[in-house]
């Protein structure tokens, strides 16, 4: 937990600056103000009134954004790679960071490495910001003695899918929005234009029997007029039961399998999980993480676990000795291309090349992907919603002909 501090120093001219800062202890902050050439002459806790005192929310106020995490990671290389020592990078890099949860993150990290341990394993520490490939990478680069380097692939990693993510969004943003509007639109008219028709039906209508659609209107209308609370408890709790099965290990498989035979979008999420698969694979072993672990990571942030468990067997494989490529083929979910070019790449010893390839193939046909549905899908959901109101309507209507017909 992280405290305000507010400190008086004297700069190399003399002249005396205040400031505040947060940090978990006031020696945390005498060593950042000595590491940045300045001498503190009073550190003292900020009191606050209740008043004053700042309101944070758990979970969104120190969420750790992949934003933050990739404008770090440039930082921090381009620091390393001038020549600063680790820990005046990371004392720069805690004013620097506009996030407070990555702020406070970095001061503890800055504090194990103080204390003699390694970066790598003072990342580790810290899972919710950093992932196990991005502690991977790092512990690679500090054997390796290519720390800058390693920190610049990592942004750009985290980066591109920063961006893949952010498409596969935009994609579903649109359907998500106006299918929500959809049945706000038809429970409104359920709830609130069908009884009035009802009423009218019940004063003119005698002994004319409805049309059967309208009479399946009016059984819903009933329900939910009648038993809003049994629908909404019942909504509620099969929202919060599918969660749970889906944390599961065989409900997450078969959800993941099931998102990649939804007609269209399968394919999107299908491409979008290979794509990582490629990336984060090409990254790694570029930066000289062993083979068995990469799998491990690549299968972990795949973000499918049909992908998953299909990295799984072919880890298996490759510890009996096997190629890549080989196990590879015996999975649906990896194309005959990505068999091929990886193959390609285990011959000629550019694995890490062919793997950046096909990454940036599936790149470009999300891109494209997104593209196309954004264009698509927008006349089809006025469509559907146009097909929803109208069939409300009619339903509504049909039983004015019957009357009209009985009267006459």
């Amino acid at each position: 937990m992280t405290t305000t501090f507010q400190y008086r120093v004297r700069d190399r001219a003399g002249k005396v600056h205040t400031g505040e800062v947060e940090a978990s202890s006031a020696e945390l902050v005498a060593r950042n103000l000595r590491d940045r050439g300045l001498i503190p002459l009073s550190i003292d806790r900020k009191r606050t009134s209740g008043l004053n005192q700042e309101i944070r929310i758990p979970g969104l106020t120190n969420r750790i954004k992949q934003k933050d995490v990739v404008i770090f990671s440039r930082q921090f290389a381009t620091m390393v790679n001038s020549g600063l020592s680790l820990l005046k990078a990371l004392a720069v890099l805690v004013d620097q960071t506009e996030s407070r949860g990555l702020a406070e993150v970095i001061v503890q990290v800055k504090a194990d490495v103080e204390k003699g341990t390694s970066l790598s394993a003072a990342l580790e520490r810290h899972p919710k910001a950093f992932s196990p490939l991005y502690v991977s990478m790092v512990r690679a680069g500090e054997i390796g003695g290519v720390l800058d380097e390693t920190l610049d692939r990592l942004a750009d990693i985290l980066e591109a899918n920063l961006n893949l993510r952010s498409k596969v969004k935009s994609a579903l943003a649109y359907p998500t929005v106006v299918g929500l509007l959809i049945v706000a639109i038809t429970t409104g008219m359920v709830v609130f234009v069908v009884p009035v028709f009802v009423g009218m039906y019940e004063d003119v209508g005698g002994g004319v029997a409805l049309p059967v659609p309208t009479q399946m209107l009016i059984v819903a209308s009933n329900v939910l007029t009648s038993y809003w609370l049994v629908v909404i408890g019942g909504l509620v709790a099969g929202w919060v039961g599918f969660r749970r099965w889906k944390r599961t290990e065989s409900g997450r498989y078969r959800w993941d399998s099931l998102k990649l035979r939804i007609p269209v979008f399968g394919k999107l999420f299908h491409k979008t999980a290979l794509s990582r698969f490629a990336r984060t694979f090409a990254v790694l072993s570029r930066t000289g993480v062993p083979v068995l672990q990469t799998l491990d990571i690549v299968a972990e942030t795949s973000g499918n676990a049909k992908v998953e468990r299909a990295v799984e067997d072919v880890k298996s494989s490759v510890r009996e000795g096997e190629s890549l490529a080989q196990p590879l083929s015996r999975h649906d979910v990896f194309p005959p291309m990505v068999v091929q070019m990886m193959t390609v790449g285990e011959e000629t010893g550019a694995l890490d090349t062919m793997l950046s390839k096909v990454a940036d193939f599936y790149d470009r046909e999300v891109n494209d992907m997104v593209n196309a549905m954004t264009s698509l899908i927008e006349p089809l959901l006025i469509v559907v919603m146009g097909v929803t109101v109208g069939g409300i309507l009619i339903a509504l209507y049909l039983p004015i002909f019957s009357i009209a017909s009985f009267a006459g």
